[in-house]
């Protein structure tokens, strides 16, 4: 029969199937139709999670021993509809009648009569509760599970982008611990793991560790070992790659058989100065009646005497695992092994990778699935990808992921350096290409790394050279003919894609391009933590902070530093280290730890090497050292360090932060020097771009170098970019005489659109600077490019006070020198000319007091013994008399009828944008809305805020 439904009719049930509870033991629902899921959703927020609670909570009391038939379903969503209606309600069968829970609008309320509910009652899945006609269950578990008058939690949409890199659970997946008996060939494990892996005490088991390492051990029950843990000594933590707190996973592992022959070498500069046999000394003490487990290539410690010793085990027969038994021969015959060969430097793996979430599990999943599992690919009916290009700024990691990936699968890793397969030998290039290719088929699977790609197949059409195309044509053809299942990935790296001939760069080839970009501050902190992990960093190290400070830092930038803060440390003790000594004293080596002040020092002589080209020295300048200009400071701390600072809160209005602020006025005001100190208040990068140094003579060029400037910018956001001389390049368009070919407008036109096309997640400030802001092209004024138009005025008397104190903040001045007079005489004088007023008075005192040393030498030579008498020199200090003297040559770089410019074209520019208006919402229409949320554009405070805004 037809139910009704709380939103309208809907399917009868259906015995067979049923879709209460999911596999999560959610309560889930079909999508409803439209007009139903709209009525869901004006429903859903006026029913308040208490009412729901009690509503469901009463109504399993009353049906809570009673299995869940369609019909105690209904009975359940009746009295859901009428407690949330605010009447009196019962569930059939309960003593008494229950109070209302709370009144909701009738409006927004189903009809009396409910399904049970809003869909069909249908139960899929093969969750516990799967198939409850079988099982009979409560509404008890109904409501636990999530499910409440038919108001259902949805799930957001998962995201599967990193699902590769995420942690399977598994019983045999155990964390390291520390090992409390240090024996090579035991590993412990809780009484409770061993029975849930099925394990007894004597069991041989495997263990795999990182970069496809694995090794045998026996196991022991330790009833102190933690649960989730397996205890393990150093030897094994070594052979496994793995550090404490690592993953590893422990598998049985019954058949081990005895060994009949295994050979073992000691390590080289464990066995200096050891006469005798190593076989007697060492190896049969350890192996005696031990049985110990021993795995081909790995390294194991003995201590004998006062001495230990590192051996290999260089070759077992007759399996790769096997058990040193009473009749096995061990032999030692050979030279000692050197450590170097043994300890690679490039054997990185994906714990040495920071910063690239996202593109490391692009990657493993393009690389590992089709080495590994090739059945996934084939199963679902297409061909594994062939290639990857990976692309992004120099040191980013592209090279150590390549051999991050190559190490953790266990491919052949077969590098191509670029320039070196060519050769001065006609074909001799090609034919070192066709080698690689086929030496890396033998070897599958195998990846074959290309390194700067861009030196080996740049556009062909763009290449002079004839050698260039051929190759370019060969790397073409044997990408193509990589079979699809030979198990062969081609890795390209290089930091310009774009370079790249465009035949490579389509499906079938180089089938994705990763972009290993510069890390963000969680990337950052990320990469510091592995450069640091290996360092002796003292308690007050603050690597979040350190993070948090290096905006566009990328992995190699960040390696520096972590450098240049061990060598300031050990700069600091150079005082108590001999360079000749042969050895440094224990005490030395132990006390030296890097601080966070030798990481501070580091900061400041290290800077992004994407900027190493453009990045200015951001002087040590703070508001402090500004003086006046009160409001411009305001402003551009609302432009420039909200957005940085807090970048919540403009999410949270809606509203992405302004691009940029025009200062203007009369020179020598500050414009420069506030631009600076707003780069170094906030953090931020700081590109200085002088207007005329982005034209060149050649064609397209200019252009060019603006397009460099703003990627540069984006790549080490959030970045200031600051334009000194905007209308250098910013003219209006056809004012330019004699413009070779309309340099001046391409420049401009190119300025437009990088500020139009300026990513909106990249936080980069644009702030020009000019005084003569009647020639810019008022495209550039328009809001959404240089938003704030901010003039600059000459200082007032009380700046003009601060500009003198900071001027001579480091001077010796004469207390007689009043700073006040001063300020006061400079009316109309701007910040430069005050600052020559100080230098000249300086150079006064300076003069005078090299006048005075010259005289007392002339005196002491013509009378020695008189000098004897004299008194002692009097402290040299700048005095008003040199102040006076340097007022007489004072002038004022600005003239009046300057400063009449700059205020008529700030009074036309207000007038002619319509600039302080006084706009007040009509009393009507604030009326209309009072019942409603408040509107903050309606506040009087927000109105005053934007009359004052150019004031």
């Amino acid at each position: 029969m037809p139910y009704t439904s709380a939103f309208g009719p809907t399917h009868s049930p259906d015995p067979r199937v049923s879709d209460v509870v999911g596999d999560a033991g959610r309560a889930r629902a079909p999508k409803p139709p439209l007009q139903e899921r709209s009525y869901k959703k004006e429903l859903i927020p006026d029913l308040p999670s208490q009412s729901r609670i009690l509503t469901a909570a009463a109504a399993v009391n009353a049906t809570a021993r009673e299995p869940t038939t369609t019909r105690r379903l209904e009975r359940f969503a009746d009295a859901a509809a009428d407690a949330s209606r605010g009447l009196p309600w019962r569930v059939k069968g309960s003593p008494r009648p229950q109070p209302p829970i709370r009144k909701i609008p009738a409006s927004l309320l189903p009809p009396r009569r409910p399904d049970p509910i809003w869909w069909s009652p249908r139960v899929r899945g093969s969750g516990p509760r799967s198939g409850w006609r079988d099982r009979d269950f409560a509404v008890a578990d109904l409501f636990a599970d999530g499910f409440v008058c038919g108001v259902v939690r949805r799930k957001g949409k998962k995201d599967y982008s990193t699902a590769i890199l995420e942690r399977k659970k598994s019983p045999n997946r155990l964390v390291v611990d520390e090992a409390t008996n240090d024996d090579n060939s035991v590993v412990a494990l809780h009484p409770d793991t061993m029975e849930r892996l099925q394990l007894f005490r004597g069991d041989t088991v495997l263990l795999k560790g990182k970069k496809r390492k694995d090794t045998i051990c026996i196991v022991l029950a330790d009833e102190t070992c933690e649960e989730p843990k397996v205890r393990m000594n150093k030897v094994v933590r070594q052979n496994l790659r793995v550090r404490l707190g690592d993953v590893v996973s422990v598998h049985q592992c019954q058949d081990v058989k005895y060994g009949k022959r295994v050979h073992i070498l000691p390590i080289d500069d464990t066995v200096e100065g050891i006469t005798g046999n190593l076989f007697d000394a060492f190896l049969k003490p350890y192996f005696l009646e031990a049985y110990r487990p021993v795995r081909k290539g790995d390294l194991f410690l003995v201590r004998g005497g006062m001495r230990s010793v590192e051996f290999k085990v260089i070759e077992t027969d007759p399996a790769e695992y096997c058990i040193v038994a009473p009749d096995t021969e061990i032999f030692c015959d050979g030279e000692p092994i050197k450590r170097e060969d043994e300890e690679r430097l490039d054997e990185v793996g994906y714990d040495d990778v920071g910063g690239v979430r996202k593109q490391m599990a692009q990657i493993r999943e393009l690389v590992e699935l089709p080495l590994r599992h090739p059945q996934l690919f084939k199963s679902i009916g297409v061909k594994p990808p062939k290639g990857i290009l990976l692309y992004g700024p120099p040191g980013s990691g592209k090279t150590l992921i390549a051999r991050a990936v190559a190490n953790e699968t266990g491919a052949f890793f077969f590098l191509i350096n670029g320039p070196e397969i060519m050769s001065k030998l006609a074909g001799e290039s090609e034919s070192n290409l066709r080698k690689a290719f086929e030496e890396a088929e033998k070897n599958a699977p195998s990846i074959i790394f290309i390194d700067e790609i861009d030196s080996i197949a740049p556009k062909r059409e763009k290449t002079n050279g004839e050698v260039e195309r051929r190759i370019v044509s060969q790397l073409l053809t044997l990408m193509d003919g990589l079979k699809a299942r030979s198990h062969v990935i081609v890795m390209g790296a290089t930091n310009r894609p774009n370079s790249i001939d465009p035949a490579l760069r389509r499906f079938g080839r180089f089938d994705r391009e990763i972009d290993i970009g510069v890390p963000d501050e969680v990337g950052r902190l990320e990469v510091l933590r592995i450069h640091t992990k290996n360092m002796k960093l003292a308690e007050d190290v603050d690597l979040e902070l350190i993070a948090k400070d290096t905006h566009g830092y990328v992995g190699a930038d960040l390696a520096a530093l972590c450098t240049e803060a061990a060598l300031q440390c050990i700069r600091e003790k150079m005082d108590i280290i001999d360079l000749e000594d042969e050895t440094i004293d224990a005490e030395i080596l132990n006390s030296m730890a890097v601080t966070n002040d030798h990481f501070k020092t580091a900061l400041g002589t290290s800077n992004p090497s994407a900027l190493r080209e453009t990045v200015v020295e951001v002087p040590n300048v703070s508001w402090e050292d500004i003086g006046g200009l009160e409001n411009v400071k305001r402003e551009l701390q609302e432009t420039v360090q909200y957005p940085v600072e807090h970048p919540e809160k403009f999410e949270k209005f809606g509203m992405s932060p302004s691009k940029g602020v025009l200062f203007y006025g009369p020179p020598g005001c500050g414009k420069t020097l506030l631009a600076k100190a707003i780069a170094n208040e906030c953090q931020a990068n700081f590109i200085s771009v002088k207007g005329p140094e982005l034209l060149t003579m050649w064609f397209g060029e200019s252009e060019a170098n603006v397009r460099e400037i703003f990627d540069k910018a984006r790549g080490s956001a959030p970045c200031v970019l600051f334009f000194d001389e905007l209308d250098s390049i910013a003219t209006q368009r056809g004012s330019s005489q004699g413009d070779a070919g309309g340099a001046a407008d391409r420049v401009l036109n190119q300025l437009l659109t990088e500020m139009d096309g300026m990513n909106a997640k990249k936080t980069v400030f644009i702030i020009g600077a000019t005084n003569r802001p009647d020639i810019i092209d008022p495209a550039l004024l328009r809001p959404g490019r240089l938003d704030q138009l901010i003039y600059i005025p000459l200082p007032d008397e009380q700046s003009r006070l601060q500009i003198f104190k900071a001027c001579l903040r480091k001077s010796p001045v004469a207390k007689d020198v009043d700073l006040n007079a001063l300020a006061k005489y400079t009316q109309g004088f701007s910040g430069a000319d005050i600052t020559e007023i100080c230098q000249r008075a300086c150079k006064y005192a300076i003069r005078e007091n090299i006048e005075k040393d010259i005289e007392r030498e002339r005196r002491k030579k013509d009378n020695p013994e008189a000098m004897e008498e004299d008194e002692a020199d009097e402290i040299a200090e700048i005095k008003a008399a040199h102040f006076e003297e340097s007022m007489k040559y004072a002038r004022r770089s600005v003239s009046d009828a300057d400063i009449r410019k700059y205020q008529a074209f700030a009074q036309t520019l207000q007038q002619s944008r319509g600039f302080g208006s006084e706009f007040r919402f009509s009393e009507q229409s604030t009326a209309a809305t009072a019942g409603a949320a408040a509107d903050p554009f309606a506040s009087p405070a927000a109105a005053a805020d934007d009359d004052d805004l150019y004031s």
